[in-house]
């Protein structure tokens, strides 16, 4: 069996957070061309839907779509007992929804840093908990966080100091549930994406002005595309990366470089 092979996810089940739309949905495609049944996890119920049913007629995978608040522990654990019932298991998920806020510091409010925190720090580990014990009790299995180049950095020229701290706890957090779980058949890494040119973000009329930014800023003069996180995380969530856990792989153009 060459590689090629070897990396397809034929029989395995999973889900992706956040993956009605962007970074999530183009890792959700990529995990179900590989061969998995996917649940698309997200609070979007509507268009996690759509994305559900997009994708089920272009894979011919089962797909089903699962409305989650991520920071909510009862939802969470419901989303993953729906997947277990519905999808037949859990080999794999990648743990994706997240927000930023970019604030001054001295101008953000309390709530704010919460929000940012609640959602791409404690939902992160909400999920990975629930996936992990599951896995932990019935073979084992792969954990994919997303984090970003911001848990690196410090971006410029907006201020984000909340989403800075989220990021770099989640690649803590990362290693942490990996070493915890190494021995017990859970692998545990993370991505840390560079700027990512979602549909979203390219419409957005607040970053619109930054882009230009950070385009000259970058080593290859443009943003990434989702479609080139799809390869990283497909290798992640199968067995040719048996070895592979603790690690965060940074997706970002050389941007950290310097």
């Amino acid at each position: 069996m060459g590689i090629i092979e070897k990396m397809r996810l034929d029989g395995k089940k999973g889900f992706v957070t956040g993956a009605a739309r962007g970074i999530g949905k183009c890792t959700a495609t990529a995990f179900a061309e590989a061969g998995a049944d996917v649940a698309i996890v997200d609070l979007d119920y509507d268009e996690a839907q759509k994305t559900a049913k997009e994708l089920a007629e272009k894979t011919g995978r089962k797909i089903i779509a699962v409305k989650t608040d991520c920071t909510d522990k009862e939802q969470v654990e419901a989303m993953v007992g729906q997947v277990v019932k519905e999808l037949g298991g859990l080999d794999f998920c990648h743990n994706n929804a997240g927000i930023c806020i970019n604030a001054p510091a001295e101008e953000m409010t309390y709530e704010q840093w919460n929000k940012v925190i609640n959602i791409n720090l404690n939902g992160i580990f909400l999920t990975d908990i629930a996936a992990g014990k599951y896995m932990l009790e019935n073979g084992g299995g792969s954990i994919i966080n997303t984090a970003s180049m911001s848990a690196h950095i410090v971006n410029v020229p907006q201020p984000q100091c909340a989403y800075n701290a989220s990021k770099a706890g989640v690649i803590q957090l990362t290693k942490s549930l990996a070493i915890e779980w190494a021995k017990r058949g859970v692998r545990v890494n993370s991505i840390s994406p560079g700027y990512i040119g979602t549909e979203l973000t390219l419409n957005s009329p607040t970053l619109i002005p930054l882009i230009e930014k950070w385009n000259e800023m970058a080593p290859l003069g443009r943003m990434g595309k989702p479609e080139e996180l799809e390869a990283i995380c497909v290798y992640l969530a199968g067995d040719t990366s048996s070895f592979t856990t603790g690690s965060d792989f940074i997706i970002d153009g050389a941007f950290t470089c310097f």
